[in-house]
């Protein structure tokens, strides 16, 4: 799910902002940099993107039925849906990411998916893996979000959200989605290798608690 068909939908805007970069030195030190997002043809993609918070779709009932089932925001999954999909059920990603959720292969099989672009399906398991991800990853939407992405392999390797642009690039994108506000500076950082382990879950009535750094928006304010 790293690489998905909702930039096709950024064709005409396609962002001109520039990225949150992390630099991990051989110590272990983190530099981090950052440039507020800038508009494009389209006047601000982070805008747009906000404007779509809570879209509605064909596909509510499903999503209402296994948000509520594996207890995840349905708001939330239709945040994911958005950035990955652009709720297009036959999209397939350069890195072989199918469907609505942008499932890969080897996770629909995880969750006993038959036909990955069948709509309920796909949902189902996405709901699914991404309410695995906010119990693996507690008050921290931002890091299950970045797992969803990069793998949750990946979020472990750098104990928080990995410095890939396009990893955090969705992240971002997905919380603009989710709060209904842009997102412009840096969203979060790679923890120290030798903090805490991760663990716990995150559900519907939860805020979501990121790391903060001075100036830098916390992610559960509105």
């Amino acid at each position: 799910m790293r690489s998905v068909c909702f930039l096709l939908a950024f064709a005409l805007a396609a962002p001109a902002g520039a990225q949150v970069h992390l630099l991990v030195r051989g110590d272990g030190t983190k530099v981090i940099s950052n440039v507020g997002a800038q508009g494009s043809r389209r006047g601000s993609d982070w805008n747009w993107l906000a404007r779509q918070r809570n879209r509605q779709s064909e596909y509510d009932p499903i999503i209402e039925r296994y948000a509520v089932r594996h207890g995840v925001d349905p708001v939330l999954v239709r945040a994911v849906i958005q950035v990955e999909s652009n709720f297009d059920p036959r999209c397939v990603s350069r890195k072989g990411a199918r469907g609505l959720m942008q499932l890969m292969p080897e996770t629909a099989r995880r969750y006993g998916v038959r036909n990955i672009f069948d709509p309920e399906e796909n949902i189902r398991a996405g709901i699914r893996h991404l309410a695995d991800l906010l119990e693996m990853f507690p008050n921290d939407l931002a890091r299950a979000l970045a797992a969803y992405n990069a793998g949750q392999n990946a979020v472990l390797r750098y104990t928080g959200i990995p410095p890939y642009d396009e990893t955090m690039t969705y992240v971002k994108r997905a919380l603009t989605v989710y709060y209904g506000h842009p997102y412009g500076q840096a969203i979060s950082f790679a923890g120290s290798r030798r903090g805490r382990k991760l663990a716990g879950g995150f559900k519907t009535a939860a805020q979501p608690i990121a790391a903060l750094l001075p100036s830098m928006r916390y992610l559960g304010s509105q």
